[in-house]
Parts: structure tokens; C-alpha cells; sequence
């Protein structure tokens, strides 16, 4: 009998051929959220998440369930420490999408350094006095501030210091010497970049040190003209303090690829703004990126239903757990 994936929204093909060329039976639940989802996996011996989140009692109501696949490399929306404790390795696709989320971040710091969304809805309106304004400002000479140094962050750095940047770096995980020896700046604390960066770009995972990092005392601490950019996970901004801080002109303009909430609410505020730039967490979902991330989780998913120790899983101790002593 073939074992069972379930995938909580449509992956790419791709990804989808690997598995079948495994001879997996895939089923999609076009849900991410466990109580819906729960009749699909509850005989599953694999689970690919693209959006949505698993807990430790879903975990727990799915006794053949051997592997959990992230599409990506968050595992916010998965309880790690559960799946850990009992054997299931959480499938991650490092990289896979580095390079299209880069872009997408430097994209959104020019749109909204040229204040272009909002000239171009004032334009389909017949005002033309929007030019006249002078909100925009030229990037090159500007300062970007980098909070998170990994591989987002660092083709970021790259691409912008291209156009005539500086770029500061605040990343404990990394070495000062990696940093400057590139040329770039690197400080022990988010304080300089808040005090100094016209263009503040988040790449850090979502943790409890991490949630909220960004609230009023930060926003209230960057330059009138800052941009802040976060195309890392929801909720590292305080979005209350957000809207406050953007609806008062504290800071310019904020990009954001993700919410607190999501699919975001239409009534959500922020989307009220002019200043706000949205995007529904589609930085990573280039045609490259999407293929990339697919065929990373669904390559993983496939060995770890055949018995192999996968090595991108965000848990590696998880091998250490008797399920998999004799493997």
C-alpha cells in the first residue's frame, strides 16, 4: 500500500512530480487550519504546509504521520519541540527562494523611495499636481539597514551597495569580520540602524525574542523619511503601532509582504494607508522560487518516507529519537 501525503494547498507541479515519481498517494486539503484539515492527515504518513500551522494534539492525532514539509524555511506555524519529541522531522527548503525575496525587498525600497504607488493612483484620478510634491528621494547615498544577515539579507546587502548604498548590519549569528569585510558596517544592536538607515529591511525568523521587535519606541526612533521593509514573517512589527506611526507620518512608508493576519482582512488599516505598500507574502513566489521551494520540501518529504536521515530539516536532533534507531 502507498503511504499518504497530504498538502494544505495546491503545490507547484514540480513538486508534485517528485512525489508521484515516489509513488506517494497525495491528497489536497485546501486548508491549513488543523481542525479542517485533520480528516485528510489523521491516516497521513507525510504532511506538506504551505500555509497554515500544526500543532502538538494534531500531531498526536496522527499516528502514522513520519515527516512534516515546509515549503521554505519558517517553521513558526509548526510546534518543532512536538514534532521533535515524537520522531517527525521537519523538512525545510534552505535557499530555495532566497534570491526572489532579495529582489522583491529591493523592488518595494525603490517603489516606495519614488512614492510610486500612490502618484500612480493619483494620476488614474487626473492629478497630474501629484509631481509637484517632491516625496521622492534617489537611493543612491542612502543608507540601508540590514536586521537579519542571512541569505536574503546578504544578497540584499549586495544588490544595494550595487547602486551606490552604504549598508549597516546588525545580525548576532554573524561574524563582524563577514560583515566588513565586504564593506559594510556591522553593529551589536538594531539601535544604529533605527537611528540611522533611511531604508530598514527585516530578514529574522519569527521568535519569541523576535515578535514585536519592531513596536513604537523603534518606530518613533528612525528618520521621518525611513522605509520600512519586512518581508520576513508577521508579527516581528507591532502592526497597531505600525498604522499609528505611518497614520501621523512618524516614519515615510512601510512594505509589507506579511501580516499578523493572513490572507489579510480587506478592512484590515493598514490597508487604508497611502503610504502602506502590500503585498500578500508573495515575495518567495516567483516561478523560479516557487518551483525551488517545492521540489526542496517534496525531495525531503520523499527520503524521510523512505527511511532516509534528510539533512535540511530544521530538527536534526529529531534522528536521535528512538523511531529512528535503527535507520
Amino acid at each position: 500500500m502507498s503511504q499518504k501525503v497530504v498538502i494544505t494547498q495546491p503545490l507547484h507541479k514540480d513538486g508534485v512530480a517528485i512525489l508521484e515519481a515516489d509513488k506517494l498517494n497525495i491528497e489536497v486539503s485546501n486548508t491549513g487550519e488543523p481542525n479542517e484539515y485533520l480528516p485528510f492527515v489523521k491516516d497521513a504518513d507525510g504532511l506538506i504546509i504551505r500555509i497554515g500551522h500544526i500543532d502538538r494534539a494534531t500531531m498526536e492525532k496522527c499516528p502514522n504521520l513520519k515527516v512534516i514539509g515546509r515549503p521554505g524555511v519558517g517553521v513558526d506555524n509548526v510546534d518543532v519541540k512536538a514534532a521533535t519529541e515524537l520522531g517527525i522531522p521537519v523538512v525545510i527548503a534552505p535557499r530555495a527562494n532566497s534570491r526572489s525575496v532579495a529582489e522583491c525587498a529591493f523592488t518595494m525600497m525603490f517603489t516606495a523611495a519614488k512614492d510610486m504607488v500612490r502618484a500612480d493612483k493619483e494620476t488614474r484620478k487626473g492629478n497630474f499636481k501629484v509631481r509637484s510634491e517632491y516625496k521622492a528621494y534617489e537611493i543612491a547615498g542612502k543608507t540601508l539597514g540590514l536586521i537579519g544577515y542571512g541569505n536574503i539579507g546578504s544578497i540584499l546587502a549586495q544588490m544595494s551597495a550595487a547602486v551606490g548604498m552604504s549598508v549597516i548590519v546588525y545580525d548576532p549569528f554573524v561574524k563582524p569580520e563577514v560583515v566588513e569585510k565586504l564593506g559594510y558596517r556591522y553593529v551589536s544592536s538594531i539601535d544604529p540602524i533605527l537611528k540611522e538607515a533611511d531604508v530598514i529591511s527585516l530578514h529574522v525568523p519569527l521568535t519569541d525574542s523576535t515578535r514585536n521587535l519592531i513596536s513604537k519606541p523603534q518606530l518613533e526612533t528612525m528618520k521621518s523619511n525611513a522605509i520600512l521593509i519586512n518581508c520576513a514573517r508577521g508579527g516581528i512589527i507591532n502592526e497597531k503601532d505600525l498604522y499609528d506611526a505611518l497614520k501621523n507620518n512618524v516614519i515615510q512608508a512601510c512594505c509589507l509582504d506579511v501580516f499578523e493576519k493572513e490572507p489579510v482582512p480587506a478592512d484590515d488599516p493598514l490597508l487604508s494607508l497611502d503610504n502602506v505598500i502590500a503585498y500578500p507574502h508573495m515575495a518567495g513566489q516567483t516561478r523560479e522560487a516557487a518551483s525551488n521551494v517545492a521540489t526542496g520540501a517534496a525531495r525531503g518529504v520523499a527520503a524521510v518516507l523512505r527511511g532516509e536521515k534528510w539533512p535540511a530539516v530544521c530538527n536534526p536532533e529529531v534522528y536521535n529519537h528512538p523511531r529512528w534507531a535503527n535507520k
